[in-house]
């Protein structure tokens, strides 16, 4: 069990080192007025405290990404410990944390409008009809993942079952984030707390059969670690879904001081639970019964109820469940929201009249529900790359910042060129992409990777030959304030 608690005391110590300097780097000012002051509009934009803040950038972060996603790459072998520790501190969290903090520093703005300010206006475009796609397939996950678990434990339809995920999702999307949102997240947080700590100390109590450390590819079928393990594991290591919903809370931050622990330690936080739930994945199953075959027969869901009910009994094991079941759910219903702000930021659209978000939110359900019909594994396939080719957007939106800022720009400049190799060889090489021989793929994607620096620098010339404010006045005029974030970047 050495690999697995060491790796929970790095990922604990990376909270305070590598996450304070990253917090130097970007040089927060509790002086400087927040959004949430500024933009004031009590549905989107308002104050909360930060212990409510964390909690729900917690909550709207780790959906069955940290669970799901952890158990499927176990089947790797403890390789996926290294790249949870070093992908959540040097990556993930150094994602998280700048996506949140250069929103707050362009009016909460979520990564479209910041991908047309520092990339160019045509990726305004791009990244807003990418956002949406993410989000919808994100929604449609969180629908079909929870809905199922739920089906597991009652004598009710998982038709039924969404139909009342899907209203309580219409409702969180709809109402002031403080309404719904704010008021019963602290109560899910204790219940998810409850399932990822009773299983990972149950298994210290019963000293699970973790394996060690090894770099060995342990994958029945020997599927190649790269690309696959890295965008197996998203959320837990690096998942650009978070950047779709850190201007969430970047809305609501009252203090630039903050943003450290809501954004930098939220994503180790669930790299913590991302390690447990690996950690129970490689112990629960050896011999007779391998991980391989649990999957074969009921997908990570039947590994969660199997490692929930041997861990804590009955009783234990069914909270436990209800734990896992919480945490797609409140990020489903964030990202209906988040999709219906991106699409009014689009298009300018005021949000403070119900018709309106309304009006925005129902084709976005439609879609969703009609999406459902397709088989969950294709589903999660589509979410892997675009997730986590969303999380290659936003590094290169960082770089571009802390580049123009002229702030250390290797931090997000490395793993922005190493991602950007695995999506071109994930899309190259996988069969719902063009299906390539992966050495062909791994060509591809270096000439791709090396396409997208150029084209980096080219913008880096372009923007670095005049007057760049790379964080726009901390107090918007009323144009903007009445107009929306989208006003003031364009």
């Amino acid at each position: 069990m050495v690999t697995f608690l060491a790796a929970i005391v790095l990922l604990i110590a990376g909270y305070f080192t590598y996450g304070k300097f990253i917090e130097r780097v970007f040089e927060s000012n509790q002086r400087r007025p927040t959004p949430a002051y500024t933009m004031r509009d009590d549905v989107d934009y308002l104050p909360m405290g930060t212990k409510r803040n964390s909690l729900i950038q917690l909550l709207n972060i780790a959906g069955v990404g940290p669970i799901f996603g952890p158990i499927l790459g176990a089947l790797y072998g403890p390789v996926a410990f290294f790249w949870i520790v070093v992908g959540c501190i040097f990556a993930g969290a150094v994602h998280d944390y700048l996506t949140g903090m250069i929103s707050i520093r362009n009016h909460g703005a979520h990564l479209p409008q910041l991908a047309g300010k520092f990339l160019g206006r045509a990726m305004k475009h791009i990244v807003n009809a990418f956002a949406i796609l993410l989000l919808l397939l994100v929604a449609t996950v969180f629908v079909t993942a929870p809905a199922q678990l739920l089906s597991n434990m009652l004598p009710i339809g998982v038709a039924l079952i969404s139909l009342a995920i899907f209203a309580y999702y219409l409702l969180a999307t709809l109402l002031p984030i403080d309404k719904i949102i704010g008021r019963i997240y602290p109560w899910f947080g204790a219940l998810l707390l409850f399932s990822a700590l009773g299983i990972g100390v149950g298994m210290v109590i019963t000293g699970a059969p973790i394996p060690e450390m090894s770099f060995t590819n342990m994958h029945p079928d020997n599927a190649p670690i790269f690309p696959l393990l890295f965008l197996t594991i998203s959320c837990g290591a690096l998942s650009g879904f978070h950047a779709t919903q850190t201007p969430i809370i970047s809305r609501t931050t009252q203090n630039e001081n903050n943003g450290r622990k809501i954004f930098y330690g939220m994503m180790i936080v669930e790299g913590i639970i991302a390690m447990i739930w690996a950690a129970a994945a490689m112990s629960m199953f050896h011999g007779d019964q391998t991980l391989a075959d649990v999957l074969a027969q009921g997908g990570p869901a039947a590994v969660v109820s199997a490692v929930s009910t041997n861990m804590l009994g009955a009783i234990g094991g069914t909270l436990a469940v209800l734990g896992v079941i919480v945490l797609p759910i409140t990020s489903g219903d964030t990202a209906f929201r988040s999709a219906r702000m991106i699409i009014a930021d689009y298009l300018k659209i005021d949000q403070k009249a119900m018709a309106r978000r309304v009006a925005i939110a129902a084709p976005l359900f439609v879609l969703s529900y009609l999406l459902t019909k397709i088989d969950f594994t294709l589903l999660w396939r589509y979410f892997s790359w675009a997730n986590q080719t969303t999380a290659v957007i936003a590094l290169w939106v960082a770089t571009m910042y802390l580049l123009l800022a002229r702030k250390p720009y290797w931090i997000t400049l490395i793993p922005a060129l190493f991602m950007t190799m695995a999506t071109f060889t994930y899309i190259a090489w996988a069969p719902i992409g063009f299906g390539l021989p992966l050495t062909v793929a791994y060509v591809v994607a270096a000439l791709g990777t090396a396409a997208a620096l150029a084209l980096f620098m080219k913008r880096v010339k372009r923007l670095s030959g005049g007057i760049f404010a790379v964080d726009e006045p901390a107090s918007p005029t009323a144009e903007t304030a009445s107009a929306g974030v989208a006003a003031s970047l364009g």
